[in-house]
């Protein structure tokens, strides 16, 4: 996988490049990564980026020669980028989820964009973007975090970046929430860890998880629940503990 990030400030996304498992992976080669200045690409001597946009209102607008050369000198082309997939990291965007991370994560490029401002010239969208995406229901200042939040979603599903069996009990793995995790002490505070979880009963230790996942996907995200079960995801065993548990609610509250 290749991240090619078109930043006005790439020392940002330079630093999380060059620490922990991302930095292993990049020395490793199962990722490259290459940040571009787009004010390399301005025109005049003060290097401008933004300007007022037209029909008025608050705030600047990236301008869209830099940025539609900064793209060109990557090898995006006007509708469409044979080989890589150029995203605008915009609010009014998708919304990023783990479904769409996996996607991502099967290109061969990826081409950020990195707004700044109130965006980019919606030109600069017509022309070479295929896909904008939002990594929330919140707005950010700078496109550059967006970004980021993008590529640590993604390169941590590239094969063998991390061990498969790690990534496969991760919360929104079959749209259940991840179980609780414990270590040492045994003892912390006054709470002790769970005694199935000292047992060494590996068939005990399995259904208590499973059991914690759906009690807390149930309190946290029910959402989850209601989609797993509209799309089929969830087995004999998971069914039974989420009618069970629902069944309790009930009873707990008097309906």
């Amino acid at each position: 996988m290749k991240y090619t990030v078109l930043s006005l400030f790439p020392e940002i996304t330079d630093a999380y490049f060059a620490a922990s498992i991302m930095a292993r992976a990049v020395s490793r080669g199962m990722v490259e990564y290459r940040a571009v200045n787009i004010r390399d690409f301005a025109p005049d001597r003060h290097r401008s980026c933004d300007d007022a946009p037209y029909g008025g209102g608050p705030g600047m607008l990236m301008l869209p020669e830099p940025l539609g050369r900064a793209l060109q000198s990557v090898g995006a082309r006007r509708g469409g980028s044979p080989g890589s997939r150029v995203i605008n990291l915009s609010p009014s965007g998708r919304l990023l989820d783990q479904g769409l991370a996996a996607e991502l994560a099967r290109e061969e490029e990826l081409i950020l964009i990195c707004g700044r401002y109130e965006g980019v010239d919606q030109r600069i969208i017509d022309l070479y973007v295929d896909d904008e995406i939002s990594v929330g229901d919140y707005v950010l200042s700078s496109g550059e975090v967006a970004a980021l939040i993008l590529i640590d979603a993604t390169y941590r599903l590239i094969d063998k970046v991390i061990r498969p069996e790690s990534l496969a009990e991760e919360s929104f793995t079959g749209s259940l929430l991840e179980y609780p995790q414990y270590t040492r002490p045994e003892l912390y505070d006054t709470i002790e860890v769970p005694a199935v979880l000292l047992s060494g009963h590996h068939e005990q230790i399995r259904r208590w998880r499973r059991r914690k996942q759906v009690e807390k996907t149930l309190a946290l995200r029910p959402d989850l629940i209601r989609r797993g079960e509209e799309q089929g995801l969830f087995d004999a065993e998971t069914a039974h503990i989420i009618a069970e548990l629902r069944g309790k609610d009930e009873r707990d509250t008097g309906d």
